[in-house]
């Protein structure tokens, strides 16, 4: 049935499962895809790679071990949206690039990126997650994401039980984890409807100083019923979290001194320079409500169409605590009014900086000729910021900055179907559309601190909203595929376009409103699949052109040049081979692409700290783009009937093409032939998994190779290793019925390695130390 992207992949391609001992908290199936005759690669989730996770791990973290995946997280649970990076072959999301599709059963996630987009783990519980499908590179043509530069991953959520069940689910681990799950089945009800409902809270600090507050709230529901020759699908979840993020490293002199302490201080000190890196300043706010409504019909056995409708509410905001007030307010030499809590600005320039007043509120100036004592952060501060520079009884101030986030998104898709038999030739012809409505407003403000001396409370009513603007945007997407079978050959070919209109409205009125198209080309797709002689093994090759659109992060910074500015644009090769029998399934895929167009933000943000009142600067451009080759190499193996081994390597030779202007190459670091930030060059994975009754027990490890950090590939991460441990024992319940327990040991970073985990923007996070957690599940 032609729905969305890699749901069916997953959801009714052809799979291989192998023997797995049935937990008695309830059967779990294994999926490894490796076909659906489609020309195309892609890959699933296993149950190996779920055990090796906690459930309150983020769920991004599944699929690590996938081919040409990488997932790097601030820590072992995934809490902080800032430090997640995720790439496959030479893309990435991450906090400045965004370049890999994601979907929750085929529904657009709205973008991946931190101001107002949202990963997968804000939709969706690890606990309700059926499976996550990777389609690297070419990918499905109905895939729904703007930018889907290399490939798309599906999320796809678990459907309802047959039999009424509750299950109750407890985690608790290192550093203050805890996660509370409830979940209710209602089995078959009215015919043949059944729907679950699910709640759970979790909670964790940081691994560092143990000072993070993060919390989440998960609800949510899934209803599948159907009647006549009409399927029905339902799904609605909202999420709400409160994460306290790490901070990058700049320099590797910085990682090298104390590998295990991002900057990010738990004592708050009355000294606002020093406090600028309190760790609980540093915050991301989120709350996510995403609803879809699916209608799948059969028309005859010929024709099949699915309609979905989809809402999507985001909200929150991100917070940084900058070490003074902004002076918005000229008060002709007066107390200052920002201190005074005397009204509040909209828009307008900054005038100057506030560090210290008085009793009655007059700005303060460092006594001539004093030199700062102060050395942590940043390198040290100048007299402005030091107190022992003012006269004694001088008074502290400091600010709250929200970023402040809002997005609606209201979506509708419609995909139909036709196979028919042309004499000897099988053939099906799929078409689709997608439509959707987005809004989203950003604002900044600033608010003071209620007492700078005290602690981080601040005034809810800002001092300085700096702007308040809007970005309404309209998606429109067409697609029609064609595929023939004759024989041992399937020839498939399609095309597809996306029509994008992009706005900013200023709702100060102190920039120029704008309205940008940002259009793909009519993009070709195709490939080939020849099932050949050899029982089990089939050979594809397939060819697609991807499309990200202007964003409407770009239109953040009105003084950006836009005139010249180009989507960016892929093209993608896969030639690979797939074998599978009743014990092995095999696969070999190697691909060529070549990223065009790429869009790089030069930010002022750097090692010497943030610039808090960025705004206005900084600039896009299109840097040429990147040139990525290599292959994958996927096993897996039931060496008997009790043990299995999974291997994935990955080769990757990415590389920066430059801008074709040699100063500005130059200028930038971003020189051809350099290798790509954040890339590694090689993955290898290597689990082996031991079942036997009620008992199982599995132990996996991953070497990550070389990546830079910077674009100019001046500091290169090392490369390391690390592996995950599991153990796990089911039982039936006192009474001996279906229901059951289970309970699960798990140990992330078993061997305890230092290293340094994602890479954005010339920086690194540094990667999560061993880390214990166990797990009660509970079927009643």
């Amino acid at each position: 049935m032609a729905i969305t992207g890699a749901a069916l992949a997953a959801a009714s391609g052809h799979s291989w499962a192998q023997p797995q001992a049935q937990a008695a908290a309830g059967s779990i199936e294994e999926i490894f895809v490796v076909a659906r005759q489609q020309v195309y690669g892609s890959n699933a989730v296993t149950d190996s790679m779920k055990a090796q996770q906690s459930p309150i791990t983020s769920i991004n973290a599944l699929i690590d071990n996938l081919p040409g995946v990488s997932i790097q997280e601030g820590d072992s649970y995934g809490f902080d949206d800032w430090s997640t990076t995720i790439t496959v072959r030479g893309f990435q999301n991450s906090l400045d690039e965004q370049q890999i599709g994601t979907t929750i059963d085929g529904i657009p996630n709205g973008g991946s990126g931190y101001g107002g987009g949202a990963k997968a783990n804000r939709y969706l519980d690890s606990a309700n997650l059926r499976t996550v499908t990777v389609s690297q590179g070419t990918a499905d043509i109905a895939s729904r994401a703007l930018d889907a530069l290399g490939g798309t991953i599906n999320f796809v959520t678990d459907d309802p039980e047959d039999t009424a069940r509750i299950r109750f689910q407890g985690s608790l681990g290192e550093h203050d984890a805890e996660r509370y799950y409830l979940r209710y089945d209602t089995g078959t009800f009215a015919g043949d409807s059944r729907a679950w409902f699910s709640a759970s809270h979790q909670s964790a600090s940081d691994w560092m100083t143990g000072s993070a507050e993060n919390e989440r709230d998960h609800l949510a529901a899934k209803l599948v019923s159907g009647f006549g020759n009409t399927a029905i699908t339902a799904y609605v979840s909202y999420d709400d979290i409160h994460e306290d993020n790490y901070q990058r490293l700049f320099s590797p002199e910085d990682f090298a001194s104390n590998p295990n302490w991002d900057g990010l201080t738990d004592t708050w000190t009355g000294i606002p320079y020093v406090d600028q890196v309190y760790r609980r300043g540093w915050s991301t706010l989120r709350e996510n409500l995403l609803a879809y409504l699916k209608a799948d019909f059969e028309l005859n056995p010929e024709i099949r169409l699915q309609a979905g409708l989809y809402y999507h509410d985001n909200e929150g905001r991100g917070d940084w605590i900058p070490p003074y007030l902004v002076d918005v307010r000229d008060d002709q030499g007066g107390p200052e009014s920002e201190f005074l809590g005397n009204g509040s600005v909209n828009g307008g320039a900054a005038l100057g900086s506030i560090f210290f007043v008085d009793g009655a509120g007059n700005a303060l100036s460092p006594n001539p000729g004093c030199v700062s004592s102060i050395t942590f952060p940043y390198g040290g501060a100048g007299p402005e910021y030091d107190p022992a520079c003012y006269p004694a009884g001088a008074i502290p101030v400091q600010s709250y900055r929200h970023t402040n986030y809002w997005k609606e998104r209201t979506g509708f898709t419609l995909d139909g179907e036709w196979q028919a038999e042309l004499g000897s030739v099988s053939n099906t012809l799929r078409g689709g559309v997608w439509y959707e409505d987005q809004q989203r407003d950003e604002t900044r403000t600033w608010h003071k601190l209620t007492e700078a001396r005290v602690g981080i409370e601040f005034d809810n009513v800002p001092y300085w909203t700096q702007y308040d603007r809007s970005y309404p945007q309209e998606v429109f997407k067409w697609y029609l595929e064609d595929s023939l079978s004759a024989g041992s050959l399937t020839f498939t070919g399609g095309v597809k376009q996306f029509l994008v209109e992009l706005e900013r409205e200023d709702n100060f009125g102190e920039s120029a409103n704008l309205k940008l198209d940002s259009d793909s080309d009519v993009l070709f797709s195709g490939g080939v699949l020849w099932e050949t002689p050899v029982a089990g093994m089939e050979v594809f090759a397939g060819y697609a052109e991807n499309f990200k659109a202007i964003y409407d992060e770009i239109l953040e910074r009105p003084e950006s040049d836009l005139d010249s500015l180009e989507p960016e644009t892929s093209d993608n090769i896969e030639l690979g081979l797939r074998y599978r029998n009743d014990r092995l399934a095999f696969t070999a895929t190697w691909y060529d692409t070549e990223f065009n167009d790429r869009i790089i933000f030069l930010s002022p943000e750097s090692g010497a700290g943030p610039d808090y009142l960025i705004g206005t600067n900084g600039t896009y451009f299109n840097a040429g783009g990147i040139e990525s080759d290599g292959f994958e190499l996927t096993v897996d193996y039931d060496l008997s009937e009790t043990l299995s081994l999974y291997s994935a390597y990955t080769y990757s030779d990415a590389t920066y093409i430059g801008t074709g202007d040699t100063e500005v190459d130059n200028s930038l670091g971003v020189l051809p032939g350099n290798d790509v930030a954040g890339i590694p060059d090689q993955q290898l994975v290597l689990s082996l998994d031991w079942r036997r009754d009620n008992l199982s027990a599995g132990i996996s490890g991953k070497y990550t190779g070389e990546r830079p950090v910077r674009i100019d590939n001046a500091w290169i991460a090392d490369d390391y290793v690390t592996a995950d441990l599991y153990l796990s024992m089911t039982g039936n319940n006192a009474a001996g019925s279906d229901a059951g327990w289970n309970i699960t040991l798990l140990v992330n970073n078993a061997f305890d390695e230092s290293y340094l985990g994602g890479i954005s923007g010339n920086g690194a996070w540094i990667g999560s130390p061993r880390t214990v957690s166990a797990t009660l599940t509970l079927d009643l």
